[in-house]
């Protein structure tokens, strides 16, 4: 009858000779004679398919394998499963245990934002979760990524407006040995003044500046950012001109000259209107004829 030992198996990224690795580390089950473990890697690739790409037989607690970019690429899910076999007997001693996903790249956390057209910065933090291979013999380095956004939908593209703004268009994620650290950044959806629904945008990065064979081939996965359409308030000045304010209060204004039209008390806002006579001789009726903001 097979049991579970416990072996608790875990994925976790290093360098070994330059090289990235993946060391999968497993409890040591306590027997006499020792056990020996058969470890199983496979990994899920984008379409969603398991498949297995190597296996081992140890009498130690780990086993690596490398990720050379070619059976094993950035961008997959890794998993090993560990067997403990008696040393003299083919048949198994517990049943095999599996250890969660690793997903070797990048990473963005949240990996989807939902947003509103508040003003408020949302906190996006990225991270490389396998180091990086430092030129030379130099063990600090950074990867550095290119960061764009692009805007679903045809509403967005029609207004010629984005949906979001970053902080930042690049970042840098510093390394060190086997770590690197992560890097942050600010999602803010951008304020249309227009009622055109909720929208969705994405966040693409791209690794720049880097050449070997891992990282040459490899798209992150992209972020997904719901935009929340909030209502917002509208003023009017129009024909000769009749002023609709904030609260909805109406008012004409048929005076020539430069004028006041809003001014916010929070932030550095106004926006000035100039008049100018369009009624000619028979009537005293004032245009707008040019504005300004700030």
């Amino acid at each position: 009858k097979l049991t579970s030992l416990a072996l608790q198996p875990v994925i976790t990224p290093e360098l070994v000779q330059g090289r990235v690795h993946l060391k999968c580390s497993y409890r040591r089950a306590p027997s006499r004679p020792p056990l020996r473990y058969v470890v199983v890697w496979s990994r899920l690739s984008p379409p969603g398919k398991k498949e297995q790409i190597q296996r081992d037989t140890t009498l130690q607690a780990f086993s690596y394998v490398e990720m050379n970019g070619v059976n094993l690429r950035l961008g997959d899910t890794v998993f090993c499963t560990v067997t403990a076999f008696s040393r003299d007997a083919p048949e198994p001693q517990s049943l095999p245990e599996e250890s969660k996903g690793f997903y070797a790249g990048i990473k963005f956390l949240p990996e989807s934002l939902q947003i509103a057209e508040d003003g408020t910065e949302y906190v996006l933090t990225i991270l490389s979760t396998v180091p990086i291979v430092c030129p030379g013999h130099d063990d600090s380095c950074k990867i550095t990524l290119q960061l764009n956004t692009e805007d679903l939908g045809k509403d967005s593209q029609f207004l010629g407006l984005p949906n979001i703004a970053l902080s930042a268009c690049r970042v840098d994620l510093p390394c060190s040995g086997s770590r690197c650290a992560a890097a942050t950044l600010t999602v803010t959806a951008v304020t249309d003044f227009a009622q055109d629904g909720n929208r969705v945008s994405r966040i693409a990065a791209r690794p720049v500046g880097r050449r070997d064979l891992l990282w040459r081939a490899y798209t992150p996965r992209d972020v997904k950012v719901t935009v929340r359409d909030l209502p917002t308030g509208n003023c009017y000045s129009f024909t000769d001109p009749h002023i609709i304010t904030f609260d909805g209060w109406r008012y004409d204004n048929y005076k020539i000259g430069t004028f006041l039209l809003c001014r916010s008390v929070s932030r550095a806002f106004e926006v000035h209107v100039r008049q100018w006579d369009c009624g000619g001789r028979r009537s005293v009726t004032a245009c707008n004829c040019g504005v300004a903001a700030r």
